[in-house]
């Protein structure tokens, strides 16, 4: 089932029960009456396939999955913030600000435009705030409501999880892993690792989203991606994000084969030829601009701004353009000498290569071992 199909109400009762001990305390913490909380709950256990307490004279025992659920569920109901919210409305609103329209987020939630129109009305009334400005045809979400999009969503990522670890108490080894895939580890390791832990599990569908940082921290933030595997950011990065370093990656030259500086080059030489370089302000820009202050003098010319390895392939093959790379993301056209690498950049240039992810993020077993599988091949590959 899809996390936005529970009851929000009988999740907070069950999550209640734990933590009191008993029924009637439980249903005093939520304000459900007694009958209301037992059937909220069987209604849970039917839904999850499996019980979630043992019922004792002396009082409601959880058992394993009820003590694994609630966690998740305390944390997804801080993030929704209300108890008058109710899964339709968390629904309708989280494709409103995915879609940008009415219509659209009607479509894809399966809903009529009414009923979603009602449902993120009721939302907001539920909230005490508005959600939605109107612009001119159009829709923007407010600020209020931009952060509760992103509270909603890690809700939901925080009970998709929760799903998962109680499939995994029924020993089935399935789910989801979404990795945000910045350049670096797309060409190589992330291969590598996936081959590896479908060799294991192979019941476990893994999403890779391509992008640079900047594409892929929004929704590493809004737990729409699990974790970020590439060049780490410095510690501006936000006491939000947890950076786990893997290995130091030292970029090299890259040019086409029989480019005029495969016989060797100096300083003056660099600046002769024109460059292919990713946009200011990514950890790769910086390095090349590390390289020539070793180097003294002007910087040359970078006419071309690109962070696609691909293209940047072709255009290297179609000029006597240079690049600043890891040997990694061209290792098949260096293998089979379309391109060539034409040195080791000078001075300290590397940049360290590592795990991105939220700091309050509680990995799913499955999780985990993906990490250690992605720890595990950078041992193979880099030590």
């Amino acid at each position: 089932m899809a996390p936005d199909q529970f009851n929000i109400r009988h999740l907070a009762a069950m999550a209640a029960v734990v933590e009191q001990g008993s029924v009637s305390l439980g249903a005093r913490q939520v304000n459900l009456t007694q009958p209301a909380v037992t059937q909220g709950i069987a209604k849970l256990e039917a839904q999850l396939g499996l019980p979630l307490f043992e019922r004792q004279p002396g009082g409601m025992v959880p058992t394993d999955a009820a003590i694994c659920l609630a966690p998740r569920v305390n944390a997804a109901l801080r993030l929704i913030g209300s108890s008058r919210v109710t899964a339709a409305q968390v629904r309708a609103f989280v494709a409103l600000a995915r879609a940008g329209s009415y219509p659209a987020a009607a479509a894809e939630a399966g809903v009529t435009e009414p009923s979603l129109h009602r449902a993120v009305g009721d939302l907001a009334l539920a909230m005490g705030y508005r959600l939605v400005d109107r612009r001119g045809r159009g829709l923007a979400l407010t600020r209020q409501g931009a952060v509760l999009a992103r509270r909603l969503r890690l809700a939901l990522a925080e009970l998709r999880s929760g799903l998962e670890d109680i499939a995994d108490l029924k020993g089935q080894e399935s789910g989801r892993i979404v990795v945000g895939a910045m350049p670096l580890s797309r060409a190589r390791l992330l291969p590598r690792v996936i081959t590896r832990f479908r060799d294991h599990f192979p019941q476990v569908d893994i999403h890779i989203f391509e992008g640079s940082h900047t594409e892929l921290v929004g929704p590493l933030r809004e737990g729409e991606v699990d974790m970020m595997i590439g060049a780490l950011r410095d510690s501006s990065i936000g006491q939000d994000l947890t950076q786990k370093p893997l290995f130091e990656d030292r970029p090299t030259i890259i040019g086409r084969a029989g480019h005029p500086l495969a016989a060797g080059w100096d300083a003056d030489a660099l600046r002769r030829y024109p460059w292919i370089l990713p946009p200011e302000g990514t950890p790769l820009r910086q390095l090349w601009r590390k390289m020539f202050e070793a180097l003294g003098g002007a910087l040359p010319p970078v006419p071309i701004e690109c962070g696609s390895v691909m293209t940047i392939r072709q255009l290297l093959l179609g000029g006597d353009y240079l690049t600043l790379l890891s040997v990694d993301q061209l290792a098949l056209e260096l293998d089979v000498g379309m391109v060539i690498d034409i040195g080791p950049a000078p001075g300290s240039v590397s940049r360290i290569i590592g795990i991105t992810t939220r700091a309050d993020w509680r990995p799913t077993r499955l999780q985990r071992r993906f990490m250690e599988a992605v720890e595990a091949e950078v041992d193979a590959l880099y030590s």
